[in-house]
C-alpha cells in the first residue's frame, strides 16, 4: 500500500502564506494523479488542487485560482501546495490524496474525492483575521 503524510499546516494571519507538503512512501508508488482536498467542520470535503504528474497538468477550484499552487518533486516523491493570500474561509483540515494506478484524470476529475483511493491523515490550517 501507499502511505501519504502531510505536513506544513499551522495558524497564520489573514493575508499570510503556508506551504503544505505530502510525502508518498510504501511498497511501491505508481500513481500519476495526486491532489489536495480540504474539509471544514460541518462542510463536505472539497477539491482544492490536483495534478496529473506525468503530463504536469494542474487544476484548481475556481475560488482558489491565483492564490494556491500545486507542484511536485518526483525525485522526493513529494507534492506541495503553496497557499498565498490566505483568508479565514480557508480554515480547514487539508488532505493529500493519490489515485491508484497509472491512469490520468481530466481536469474536473482532479477535484473529485471519489476518484482517489489513498489518503493522508490531514494537516490543520487555521487563518485568523
Amino acid at each position: 500500500q501507499v502511505q501519504l503524510v502531510e505536513s506544513g499546516g499551522g495558524s497564520v494571519q489573514a493575508g499570510g502564506s503556508l506551504r503544505l507538503s505530502c510525502v508518498a512512501s510504501g511498497d511501491a508508488y505508481s500513481s500519476n494523479v495526486m491532489g489536495w482536498f480540504r474539509q471544514a467542520p460541518g462542510k463536505e470535503r472539497e477539491g482544492v488542487a490536483g495534478i496529473n504528474r506525468g503530463g504536469g497538468v494542474t487544476q484548481y477550484a475556481d475560488s482558489l485560482k491565483g492564490r494556491f499552487t500545486i507542484s511536485q518533486d518526483n525525485a522526493k516523491n513529494t507534492v506541495y501546495l503553496q497557499m498565498n493570500s490566505l483568508k479565514p474561509e480557508d480554515t480547514a483540515m487539508y488532505y493529500c490524496a493519490a489515485r491508484p494506478g497509472r491512469g490520468l484524470l481530466n481536469a474536473g476529475g482532479l477535484l473529485v474525492p471519489g476518484n482517489f483511493g489513498y489518503w493522508g491523515q490531514g494537516t490543520q490550517v487555521t487563518v485568523f483575521s
